[in-house]
């Protein structure tokens, strides 16, 4: 079993930089600017032959008031209520804050056990700091530095205490061979990746929240709560999925600060790598300029998308309907059979819907087309409506259709003069190909390659 291990500290020690050097790669956002994390972001990790799962958390700020700072505090309290020990950072460069003393008094109450990191120790200047921090009554400070990766080994050594690996049951090798037997695909038991995405405010954290009916996500009145993309595993009617949580994304030109160009390029990259998008639009301002610039990089990028109109509880109905309809049909084409589902994420209304459309798409984006009913339905469209005269005024013939992938569905025509070919044509093939085969909502990517010459590669006769 993994070791729930929470980073935990005061804003700009050096968290986010010890929960990348431990995960091996960079999934949070790193900045000089204090408080850039807000929510609890997880990962797997090893560190040698111990493994862990490791949390992020946003640094302490005491605060009474029912703020922003209060619900982070919320956050990394369930942090450390969930670990089965906690990672307490410190600034050596700088030394003890109040903020450390009080975060320590927190953690000790709380009873968890505790490994004090004296971060940024890369020189003998902090030997000060380091013994001043015997104060905070969590033990020896080990002397480390997230950044160059000092101190590791001495980590190790304190979270090896922690080791809970248990000897797997003799039968467990047996069962294992059982399933492969059955000829199970591995591969479907993957969970579904689904990206969250829209524009600041929407409702996205909430509509995450109510799917897993749990206050995972940081909430709130204020524009921009979410900084990081974040992950959240989750099972519904059996189908595992990876919910992520990304950052609201505004026009570029109105993206100012380095921090919120961070957020946008993590939010992107969680877009582009799920399998399904759901675009959450609020229904008082429904695909906006930015909501259609957010839809087409999504479909370019060749992932299934579902339309979710958030707070319906509150919208009015038939004005906010015609207006997506009347966008969809002018200024997203190929948008065309998207599923489109109204919901209210505080009331957790319209919740099934929802997952039943991504499970539609996500099916559709997975479609195979059987041989023999694809060379039917080409044989079919070629006679009922063959090929113009080219660009070049030469006849075009088209020889047959291949299937190459899935995920999006992709297909290769061959043909003797594929540069001549008209888009408008083209285009016709492709929408005959969804309507035929029901594969509306989801991109169709249909390519037209030349067709191998059969007497290329014959050789000549020899001269006698």
């Amino acid at each position: 079993m993994a070791i729930k291990v929470a980073i935990i500290g005061r804003p700009n020690v050096g968290k986010s930089t010890l929960f990348n050097r431990l995960a091996g790669r960079k999934i949070a956002l790193v900045h000089d600017m204090p408080g850039v994390t807000r929510d609890r972001k997880e990962a797997d990790a090893k560190l040698r032959d111990l493994v862990l799962k490791i949390v992020d958390t946003a640094g302490y700020e005491f605060s009474k008031t029912d703020n922003l700072e209060q619900r982070m505090w919320k956050q990394t309290e369930r942090a450390i209520n969930e670990a089965d020990v906690c990672l307490f950072l410190f600034d050596a460069r700088e030394g003890l804050h109040p903020y450390d003393e009080h975060l320590a008094g927190l953690v000790r109450a709380s009873g968890k056990p505790v490994i004090l990191l004296a971060n940024k120790c890369e020189g003998k200047l902090q030997e000060d700091s380091i013994h001043e921090a015997f104060k905070l009554g969590l033990g020896q400070p080990i002397p480390f530095s997230a950044e160059h990766g000092l101190g590791l080994e001495d980590l190790y050594d304190e979270l090896k205490e922690f080791d809970k690996k248990e000897e797997a049951p003799n039968g467990d090798a047996d069962d294992d061979t059982e399933e492969s037997a059955d000829g199970e695909d591995e591969k479907d038991n993957r969970p579904i990746q689904v990206a969250i995405v829209g524009r600041p405010n929407v409702g996205k954290s909430t509509l995450v929240n109510a799917l897993l009916n749990d206050e995972r996500m940081l909430t709130g009145p204020e524009a921009g709560v979410t900084r990081d993309a974040i992950t959240s595993a989750w099972e519904w009617k059996g189908q595992k999925f990876n919910l992520v949580d990304t950052a609201g994304l505004r026009r570029q030109s109105k993206i100012e600060s380095s921090v919120e160009k961070m957020s946008a390029a993590s939010s992107k990259h969680a877009a582009f790598m799920a399998q399904v998008v759901v675009l959450v639009l609020d229904a008082d301002a429904v695909l906006d300029k930015q909501d259609l610039t957010i839809a087409r990089k999504v479909l370019d990028e060749g992932r299934a998308m579902v339309i979710a109109v958030n707070k319906w509880d509150i919208a009015n109905r038939k004005e906010s309907l015609d207006r997506l309809n009347d966008k969809l049909a002018s200024s997203l084409t190929q948008a065309e059979g998207i599923p489109t589902v109204t919901i209210s994420a505080l009331k957790k209304e319209g919740l099934d819907k929802l997952m039943s459309a991504v499970m539609k798409v996500y099916k559709r984006w997975n479609f195979r087309v059987p041989t023999a009913p694809l060379n039917k339905w080409f044989q079919d469209v070629l006679d009922n409506n063959p090929p113009p005269l080219g660009k070049n005024k030469r006849r075009i013939k088209l020889r047959y259709i291949t299937q190459a992938k899935i995920r999006p569905p992709a297909f290769y025509i061959f043909s003797s003069n594929p540069e001549g070919l008209p888009d408008s044509y083209l285009r016709y093939l492709v929408n005959d190909l969804k309507e035929t085969f029901d594969m509306k909502g989801i991109p169709v990517r249909v390519t037209v390659r030349k067709s191998d010459n059969p007497y290329a590669t014959e050789k000549k006769p020899r001269k006698k």
